[in-house]
Order: structure tokens, then C-alpha cells, then sequence
């Protein structure tokens, strides 16, 4: 007979393991990577959490999930107890018990920064000066406040490779940069990984910083983290003076922005920016009314600007991107070339994103000068052939599932996120799960995000009837497989 051992950090490993693999990287990294196991009691496990929110959001939406796993791990676990772990505090904890949550008092004001500094607010903000601190409003001429993130010198206008695929964003981007009169709020740009979002991002900052407009470049989790925060130290107040009284407000990877409350300021600050004249770009991995974790009245006013998306960049791009990496290479290596035949095989072969094509171009840098090899057709195929993929079909993304299944089902894709349970709805909905779960590698939690925040056993419910009926019907089967091919296409 198996016996389960006593709770302890081999175990929470297994549990975080299992939380990654059902969740994702991303949802992982965001709401578990800081979560500590500080010990368990009568079967009571102990977690801890940098802040207040995250607490409030594990509890609200994994606290079941967590609980399940535990109770894979040992049968005697009837309870989580979640904690905010103190300023002082050494980690891991002994025999002390946590400190009480900083909220108010004199040697209070700063200890919410001082905890584990999850998002480096320290490095390039100081959180004094951003929060306002003690000596009142902050001082908005201070570059320190309105740096936010730091910005890559790298990413300007003259190094953006231009192509089809993004002459409007960067048209766009050049306009809003440009200050004058605001046409464009907010601007969003929308693209998968890789494609040059963060790259436009920053150049605009870079650009209207250097024209001397005050500028707060942040990611969403920055924003999420900064305001908590300030809700902590008791200086929101201050927080929300400092957004609003700046001429460009840049936020990347909004799909991290999470939380009711930090999407409701986040909303307030678009207004106020947007009704006072002062420009916002937003950048995310889709479009506007694809975040189905945002709050309606965020999703709206995002889509109100102009949104443009930037598609893959075609061949004649990727050539023109990989030639662009080539001579900046060449600044440091005089000698470093590449055949014209070698850059036509990686500009055909590697298309998902310029950051997979600059990644190629440096394992030949690499191997050229480590080996003193000269770059040709025969060492390019062996160094790149784990990343380059011929047969590979492209990236299906969630988005062309609903797309494809909407228009051969003749529903539209609100049918396919709404509750509605009629047969003509359900059969395409389970089917474009189904199509989802084995063209992306999407999990199954986020699956069900993306079709109308439905919970993960519904996916796989979908999954597995789609499966069972296929093996049964031959005409479900051949329906299928012309989805797939028109997916694929």
C-alpha cells in the first residue's frame, strides 16, 4: 500500500509542476512564481504571497485548484491558509510567525517595496519618487518618475525593418511620437510574439523622451504591481496624480493586466489622459475584444482609438530583417558576411518573427567566429536545423479557429463565447474547443478563457465528446478534417 508523504517542499514542487502544465508559462509566471510554501500544521499547508492582490486573486479563482492538487499529494490536507508575507520577515520562515501586513503607521509607509521587489521596481523608478512619498507630489520633471520600465537605447525608428506586414503601425507609431495634435488615443497595437509590438513601443518613448514630453513607458504587470503598491503604502493618491499628469502613458503585454479593482484605475487614468488631450499607446498579444479578462468598459474605450494589427512578416521582410541584423552584426565583426544564398535559405525557412530570425543570425555569428568557419548553405543547415522546420504547417491561432468554425457553421463568433446552449450553437463551439486543443498548445484553462471564460472541464468535456463522436460518425470525421485544412492553409 502506498503511503503519501507528509506535506513539504518536494511536494509543493509537484503541485507548482502540475500548475504550470495546466495553466500555462505565462498564467503560471504571473500569479504562482512568488508563491512560497512557509510549512504545514494539522493538516493546514501554509502558502505565502508578496502583496495583498495576488492573495485576493489566488483565493478567488485557484483556491479550489489548489486545493485539488494538494489533495493528490496527501489525502490529509483539508486546508490552505494564504498569507502576505511581512516586510521584515527572513525567508524562509522559522519559528516566527509572519509579520503584520504593512498598512499604516510611520515605518510602514515603505515596506511594500521592500518585499522580494518582484517587478524591479527599485531599478529603474524609485518607488519614493513615483508614489510621491512623504514629501507630498512627486517631482514630474524628475526623469527618475517618468521612466518607468526601463527602455532599450536599441529600439528606435532607424533600426525597425519596414515591410507590409507593419508600414501602418509604424506609420502610426511615427505620428504619435511625433507629438502635435492628437489623432490616434489610444493607439493600439496588436501582434503575436516576436513581431516588433515592444520594439514600436519603445521607440516611441525613446523619441518623444528625447523631444522632452513626459513619458511613463510600463508593462501591465508593472502597472498592476505599482498600483497595489501604492494602495499599501497608503499613497494612491499620489500614484494617480503622477499617471495623469504625464503627456504619454505607454503600457505593453496587456493581456497581464489582471484584477478588478487595477483594471477600474487603469480605466479612470484612460479617460482622464484621453479627455485631457495626453496621448496612450497600448500594446497586447490581440485585439481589444479578444482580452476576455478585461472589464467591458476597458475593452471598449481600447477599441475607440485605432487598432492595428501586424501580421507576419512575408518573405521579402523577413530577407530585408535578416540582411538589417547582418551589418549591424558586421559593426562588430568586419569580416562577418553571410552568402546571399544562405540568407535567402534562413529568410525562407525561419518565418515566425523577426526574433527568431535575429536568434539564427547569431548562431552563425557564433559559430563563425568560434570555429573560424566561413558561413555557407551546408553550415547554416546543421547549426539552424533544430530551429528551422520545412514541413512545419504555420502557427494556427485560437482567433482563425472561431474565424473558420463561425463562417462554416454559419454562427457568429459571439454565439460561439455566449452561454447560449442551443444544439446549433453547442456542436460548432465544442468543435472549435476541440480544433483549439489540438492546433494550438493553448492549455485547456485558457482555452476556456478565450471561449467566453468557461471553465477548463467544460474543454475537455468538448474534447472528448468531439473525439468520441468523430470515431462513430464518418461525416463528423471528413468535416473535421476539411477544418483542419482550411486551418492549415
Amino acid at each position: 500500500m502506498h503511503v503519501q508523504e507528509a506535506p513539504g517542499p518536494e511536494q509543493w514542487d509537484r503541485v507548482k509542476k502540475r500548475l504550470r502544465a495546466e495553466l500555462g508559462e505565462d498564467v503560471f509566471t504571473s500569479w504562482f512564481a512568488r508563491v512560497d510554501m512557509e510549512g504545514h500544521t494539522n493538516g493546514t499547508v501554509r502558502l505565502s504571497v508578496p502583496t495583498r492582490f495576488l492573495k485576493q486573486w489566488i483565493q478567488s479563482h485557484y483556491s479550489e485548484r489548489l486545493m485539488g492538487l494538494w489533495k493528490n499529494e496527501c489525502d490529509d490536507i483539508h486546508k490552505i491558509e494564504l498569507t502576505v508575507r511581512g516586510a521584515v520577515r527572513p525567508r524562509p520562515a522559522a519559528a516566527k510567525p509572519a509579520a503584520r501586513p504593512a498598512m499604516g503607521g510611520k515605518s510602514a509607509d515603505m515596506r511594500p517595496i521592500q518585499v522580494n521587489d518582484p517587478v524591479g521596481l527599485r531599478a529603474a523608478s524609485p518607488m519614493p519618487a513615483m508614489m510621491g512619498g512623504r514629501g507630498g507630489r512627486s517631482d514630474l520633471s524628475s526623469k527618475d518618475v517618468l521612466e518607468g520600465a526601463s527602455l532599450d537605447p536599441k529600439y528606435v525608428f532607424d533600426s525597425f525593418v519596414e515591410g507590409e506586414s507593419n508600414v501602418l503601425a509604424l506609420a502610426a507609431a511615427k505620428q504619435v511620437a511625433g507629438g502635435g495634435s492628437v489623432t490616434f488615443n489610444p493607439l493600439y497595437l496588436h501582434a503575436s510574439v516576436g513581431l516588433g509590438k515592444t520594439h514600436l513601443m519603445q521607440a516611441i518613448a525613446n523619441q518623444a523622451r528625447m523631444a522632452g514630453r513626459r513619458v511613463l513607458y510600463l508593462t501591465a504587470e508593472h502597472f498592476m504591481y505599482r498600483f497595489v503598491a501604492a494602495l499599501q503604502a497608503q499613497s494612491a493618491m499620489s500614484f494617480k496624480e503622477t499617471l495623469r499628469s504625464i503627456d504619454l502613458l505607454l503600457i505593453d503585454d496587456m493581456q497581464f493586466l489582471h484584477g478588478k479593482q487595477v483594471q477600474q484605475e487603469f480605466c479612470h487614468t484612460l479617460n482622464a489622459l484621453i479627455d485631457g488631450a495626453r496621448q496612450v499607446v497600448v500594446a497586447a498579444d490581440r485585439a481589444p475584444a479578444e482580452l476576455e479578462s478585461l472589464d467591458d468598459r476597458v475593452r471598449s474605450r481600447l477599441a475607440g482609438g485605432l487598432v492595428v494589427n501586424i501580421s507576419e512578416p512575408d518573405f521579402q521582410l523577413r530577407r530585408a530583417i535578416i540582411e538589417d541584423r547582418m551589418r549591424a552584426q558586421q559593426r562588430s565583426y568586419p569580416n562577418f558576411t553571410v552568402p546571399d544564398a544562405v540568407l535567402d535559405y534562413v529568410a525562407r525557412n525561419v518565418t515566425s518573427s523577426g526574433r527568431d530570425l535575429e536568434g539564427a543570425l547569431n548562431r552563425l555569428v557564433a559559430h563563425n567566429q568560434l570555429t573560424n568557419s566561413p558561413v555557407t548553405l551546408e553550415m547554416a543547415e546543421i547549426t539552424l536545423r533544430d530551429l528551422i522546420r520545412a514541413a512545419e504547417p504555420r502557427r494556427v491561432k485560437i482567433e482563425d479557429i472561431q474565424r473558420v468554425v463561425s463562417k462554416h457553421y454559419n454562427v457568429t463568433k459571439a454565439d460561439l463565447l455566449s452561454a447560449r446552449r442551443t444544439r446549433t450553437i453547442v456542436r460548432p463551439r465544442q468543435i472549435a474547443m476541440y480544433l483549439a486543443k489540438m492546433m494550438t498548445p493553448r492549455s485547456l484553462p485558457e482555452i476556456g478563457r478565450r471561449f467566453g471564460n468557461r471553465d477548463h472541464t467544460t474543454v475537455l468535456h468538448a474534447v472528448r465528446k468531439i473525439e468520441e463522436l468523430s470515431k462513430a460518425d464518418n461525416g463528423l470525421a471528413q468535416e473535421l478534417e476539411l477544418l483542419k485544412r482550411m486551418l492549415d492553409a
